[in-house]
């Protein structure tokens, strides 16, 4: 679905639209509820009218007020008839039985009723509006990103209070890792990409660029990989039409410091077989190095944790190989990660910050092991 909605609202290994997913916020957790049509414990008893209150005002059926990580700040502009069809959809699903999990957040973020004041700071009630300057691809585009899409909710950075910044899209961090930008920025967002790479990496979760893993791998997944070529089409026009934050790249740091040839030789050591000798990857299954934007990424925190972890491409119709990389937190130790991941941050075209061990022990720590 283009809500994306079993993302959250599937625990690992649960079933599909449960609930029980603990979504991690630097507030606290908040556990995803059950939206199945089970008349005790999901939305079996829900009207169609209490469905569209819940998705586009934040309301849930006793007329409580739902926290944003429900993004209903971005489902609101979705048209009458999309939220109909996708409440036809959820009636269709077969009902099951799991009551809510509670929240775990801290006083005043467990009470409800201060996301009035949130609501009032940061929720703009009003469905879509085209921009009639504009054509219909381009609007199509935005809408999906904007509304159902709900892009913002990762891609944009939040204030200290969870709302969004100006800074439109232009990568946000996320408890431990990044959403990158998606502007056409050339040095951090799509600048570098064509509309037909953003369209095989949403519709396969790959091109000749990037792998989809992690969070992102589970939104093409679930969501972009059933989107029509036109709609898809229409994205990336959007997105390319974007002009981002025009960040700078730095010098790259010379070939000879003695960090980067530390890294050169990690990099053929545990690195090049996959990745190659020049950075470049395999077309659909290891992502390149070379001229790579999320290489070049603030902090760098999902470098260090696809190094530590690993991590698994995502499965799509078009893509079914779903390659996995390794981890290397047991074989390799913190100097030998920063090295590594700075050699490959200014190399091929990259010019990034370094990587210090003192990032990646912190990471480290923060996570458990890879085989946990």
């Amino acid at each position: 679905m283009q809500g994306d909605c079993a993302a959250c609202h599937t625990a690992p290994g649960g079933q599909a639209f449960a609930g029980g997913y603990g979504l991690q916020t630097p507030f606290g957790t908040i556990n995803s509820t059950n939206i199945t049509p089970d008349r005790e414990t999901g939305i079996g008893n829900w009207t169609e009218r209490d469905f569209f209150r819940a998705v586009r005002h934040g309301k849930r059926q006793d007329g409580a007020l739902l926290y944003p990580a429900m993004p209903y700040n971005a489902y609101v502009q979705m048209s009458d008839s999309d939220v109909h069809d996708l409440w036809a959809y959820m009636r269709s699903l077969a009902p099951v039985h799991q009551p809510a999990q509670p929240n775990t957040l801290g006083f005043p973020y467990n009470i409800r009723l201060a996301m009035l004041g949130w609501n009032l700071l940061f929720f703009k009630n009003q469905g879509y509006v085209p921009v009639v300057a504009q054509s219909a691809q381009w609007n199509r585009g935005r809408y999906l990103v904007e509304g159902a899409g709900h892009c913002a909710a990762c891609h944009t950075p939040k204030n200290a209070l969870g709302g969004d910044t100006g800074a439109y899209l232009q990568g946000a961090d996320l408890l431990g890792g990044h959403a990158p930008e998606i502007t056409n920025d050339h040095h951090l967002g799509l600048g570098s990409w064509s509309a037909e790479q953003i369209q095989s990496y949403l519709k396969v979760g790959s091109n000749d660029k990037a792998v989809a893993a992690g969070a992102m791998g589970e939104a093409v997944e679930h969501s972009t990989q059933h989107l029509n070529d036109a709609d898809l089409a229409d994205i990336a026009l959007y997105l390319k039409s974007l002009q981002g934050s025009g960040t700078q790249a730095p010098a790259a740091l010379s070939a000879k410091a003695p960090l980067m040839q530390r890294g050169a030789q990690v990099y053929e050591n545990n690195c090049m077989a996959c990745h190659n000798v020049h950075g470049e990857g395999i077309n659909g299954m290891v992502p390149a190095f070379a001229d790579n934007p999320g290489m070049r990424a603030t902090g760098g925190a999902n470098l260090i944790s696809a190094v530590l972890k690993g991590g698994r491409a995502a499965a799509t119709e078009g893509n079914i190989t779903a390659a996995g990389m390794p981890s290397f937190d047991w074989k390799l130790n913190d100097d030998d990660i920063a090295a590594v991941l700075t050699y490959v941050r200014n190399s091929w075209g990259n010019a990034a910050p370094g990587i210090t061990a003192a990032q990646v022990a912190k990471a480290r720590t923060a996570q458990p092991l890879a085989a946990e």
